[in-house]
């Protein structure tokens, strides 16, 4: 199959279900799937398709990094959102992420240092979220474009970051891939409809969620080098599936509003 036709297939299925699916579920819920690698798993399979091994492991490497620039960019919306509209925490989340993203491109760590720091950030994270505030979240109904547009920016975010990936060479293509396009919509929504205790239930999902983008990353990066992109991809998957198990019964214990 043409790698361009299956981007095209695979990119609306996997974020149109995710979508889906926090729409039925909640804004933690959401969060919760959109920690998954939604955007950058489908941008680094597609980039072995295109390139060697080499190049998917690298950028998978410039991927793993990205996740200093996820938290920071969670904890700066959601302390913002305390205090500001979506507008200000919006900018100054997005102004972090770019300036911490910004600083990874020069910085590069070996592959079991890199994998526990982030994982150590990964939990200081979830520690240092605001606190659960009292009150029931008020129920607001999406829009009927809302899903078809989250597919379409979705897709055209992953054909173009492959697409320049070439030019701008592994790591920052595994940076960018962790750009948080559907955590910023889904936040800045909840946050319009729901205050901000919706944003913050939608970040403390994605923080819960990247237990499963970590364990993708570390499978592939561990076997890409060794063993073919089926077996790697397939490997990642199933780590992932398990990591977003567990996940999931730690945000039941904390009574994330599952």
């Amino acid at each position: 199959m043409n790698i361009l036709v299956l981007k095209l297939i695979l990119a609306p299925v996997i974020i149109g279900s995710a979508s889906l699916a926090g729409r039925k579920w909640g804004p933690a819920v959401s969060g919760w799937i959109v920690g998954m690698p939604l955007t950058s798993g489908p941008v680094i399979f597609f980039l072995a398709l295109s390139h060697d091994a080499t190049f998917a492991y690298n950028a998978s490497l410039g991927t793993l990094s990205g996740g200093f620039s996820l938290v920071a960019f969670c904890l700066v919306y959601a302390w913002l959102a305390m205090r500001f509209n979506w507008i200000v925490s919006i900018l100054g989340s997005l102004f972090t992420y770019g300036a911490i993203t910004a600083w990874m491109q020069n910085m590069t760590f070996p592959f079991v240092p890199l994998f526990l720091a982030v994982f150590v950030v990964i939990v200081l994270g979830i520690r240092f979220m605001p606190k659960e505030m009292d009150g029931d979240l008020v129920e607001s109904k999406p829009g009927r474009w809302d899903i078809p547009s989250r597919i379409l920016i979705g897709t055209s975010f992953i054909l173009f970051l492959t697409g320049i990936a070439p030019f701008i060479g592994p790591r920052l293509t595994g940076l960018l891939s962790t750009i948080p396009l559907y955590t910023a919509i889904l936040a800045v929504y909840a946050h319009r409809q729901q205050g901000s205790r919706g944003a913050i239930h939608v970040l403390q999902g994605l923080l819960h969620g990247l237990f499963a983008f970590l364990g993708f990353f570390i499978t592939l990066c561990s076997l890409l080098p060794h063993a073919g992109i089926a077996v790697s991809f397939l490997s990642g998957i199933v780590v992932a599936l398990l990591a977003q198990g567990g996940s999931l019964v730690a945000m039941k214990q904390r009574g994330s509003a599952l």
